[in-house]
């Protein structure tokens, strides 16, 4: 996926439509910092953009991603490339952001450690050691529910009695049992508990 070609390509479609920037990102309710960025190709819209954008440039989804008009026999092709593509981003961003999750419940667990290792030998002031005690203790928190956060939306879980993959709430991420990423929850398909694993 070529986010230059593609950003070429939103620009061409954009000035065909007599639209500016600003004009594109009031229909979008977006800035217009926004469309110059996809335009220079630093990123893409948000898949719940892409249909509107596409809809206001009169271009299928399926040209936005591969930046450029397609002809009918090349449609599904094209389509099946963008899919596999986007899937394999996908998949790239849910290893980056599980693996991010590890080094924020390392660090986080580490300065709390450190900072109640201070507050407890160290010869210091009583108030010193009391800011130093909540430092540690409201670093280990924010630590812990940005992992948790990491952890119910990065990827899926996957039941192990009927295989449905599904994304579990904030509290069932909260208050399940875990080893690592396996986790006992209850199905919302077949209704039954059971330990269910993390897939990308």
């Amino acid at each position: 996926m070529n986010l230059i070609l593609i950003g070429q390509f939103l620009k061409e479609q954009r000035k065909a439509k007599n639209l500016t920037q600003q004009e594109l990102a009031n229909k979008l309710g977006v800035s217009e910092k926004t469309i110059s960025k996809w335009e220079c190709g630093n990123g893409l819209p948000d898949a719940t953009l892409m249909i509107p954008l596409c809809d206001e440039l009169e271009i299928s989804v399926n040209e936005l991603l591969t930046g450029k008009k397609l002809a009918e026999k090349d449609y599904k092709t094209n389509a099946e490339q963008n899919f596999m593509e986007l899937k394999s981003q996908q998949e790239r961003t849910t290893k980056f952001l599980l693996n991010l999750e590890c080094v924020i419940g390392f660090i986080s667990s580490i300065a709390f450690l450190i900072l109640i290792f201070v507050a407890s030998y160290c010869n210091l002031l009583l108030a010193v050691r009391i800011i130093l005690i909540v430092l540690g203790l409201l670093l280990f928190v924010v630590g812990v529910h940005f992992c948790l956060m990491i952890e119910k939306d990065a990827g899926y879980y996957k039941c192990s009695k009927c295989e449905h993959k599904y994304i579990p709430t904030y509290n069932q991420v909260l208050w399940s049992m875990h080893i690592g990423r396996i986790r006992f929850f209850k199905c919302p398909k077949c209704g039954k508990k059971s330990w269910h694993k993390k897939v990308v």
